[in-house]
C-alpha cells in the first residue's frame, strides 16, 4: 500500500493498493477488483469489500469505472450516484461521502484533489489516454482559479526500464510534439524504453 504525503497531511482518505492482501486465485491471485475481469466474481467482491473497509467506505459508496482507455471522465453527481459502475477512464465528484476508485496494472494511476472546494478526480492513465488528453482534461475539470489549490497524486505504474514500445508509437507522440523525444529511449532497432510517469509529470506541469 501506498499514500501521498500531502494528502494525508490533508487527512483525506486514499490509498494506492497493491496486487497484495487480496483473495483472487490462479491467473488473478491479487487484489483484482475488476468486475468486468473473468475472475470468479465472490472473490473480487471480496477484494472491494477489503478496499472499502480498509478505507471505512459505506456500501455502495465506492464509485468505480469500466475503462476502455479513453480520454471520458465522467461527474457524479445525485441523478447518477446510485450507477454501480461508469464507462470512462476518469471520474469527479464533488460529493460527501462518495468514494472514486481507478484500476491499473501498468497504466498510471491519478489522483486529484482541490482543497479549496473539497472536489476530487480519479484517472485512469495508459499510453492511449495519455495520447487523447486525458491529462489535460482532468485538469480542467477544475476551476482556473484554484489550481494552485490542486494537490495530485501519481501511483505507482510501469517502470521506464520495463516498457518497451515501437517506433510507430514514438512517431506517433511526436506528431502532437517534438518535445516528447525525450521520453522515449533508444533500445535496439526500431524499439524504445518509454518513459510514461515522466510524460505525466510533464503534461501536470506544462504551461497552458
Amino acid at each position: 500500500m501506498f499514500f501521498s504525503k500531502k494528502l494525508k497531511k490533508l487527512n483525506v482518505s486514499h490509498c494506492f493498493f497493491s496486487r497484495n492482501s487480496g483473495f483472487s486465485k490462479g491467473i488473478y491471485r491479487s487484489l483484482n477488483c475488476g468486475i468486468g475481469s473473468n475472475d470468479n466474481k465472490k472473490l473480487v467482491h471480496k477484494n472491494i469489500k477489503f478496499v472499502e473497509s480498509f478505507l471505512k467506505i459505506k456500501k455502495n459508496k465506492l464509485k468505480l469505472m469500466y475503462q476502455t482507455h479513453s480520454s471520458k471522465i465522467l461527474k457524479i453527481n445525485h441523478k447518477n450516484l446510485k450507477k454501480k459502475k461508469f464507462k470512462s477512464d476518469g471520474i469527479t465528484s464533488d460529493l460527501k461521502g462518495v468514494a472514486l476508485g481507478v484500476l491499473t496494472a501498468d497504466c498510471v494511476p491519478i489522483l486529484m484533489y482541490d482543497k479549496i472546494n473539497k472536489k476530487i478526480c480519479v484517472l485512469h492513465a495508459g499510453w492511449k489516454g495519455i495520447f487523447k488528453g486525458i491529462v489535460e482534461k482532468g485538469i480542467k475539470k477544475f476551476s482556473k482559479n484554484n489550481l494552485n489549490s490542486l494537490i495530485v497524486a501519481i501511483g505507482p505504474c510501469i517502470g521506464k526500464k520495463s516498457y518497451e514500445v515501437d517506433k510507430f508509437l514514438k512517431l506517433k507522440f511526436l506528431r502532437q510534439s517534438k518535445y516528447y523525444k525525450k521520453f522515449f529511449k533508444p533500445l535496439k532497432k526500431g524499439k524504445f524504453l518509454f518513459d510514461l510517469r515522466s510524460m505525466v509529470n510533464y503534461k501536470l506541469k506544462k504551461p497552458e
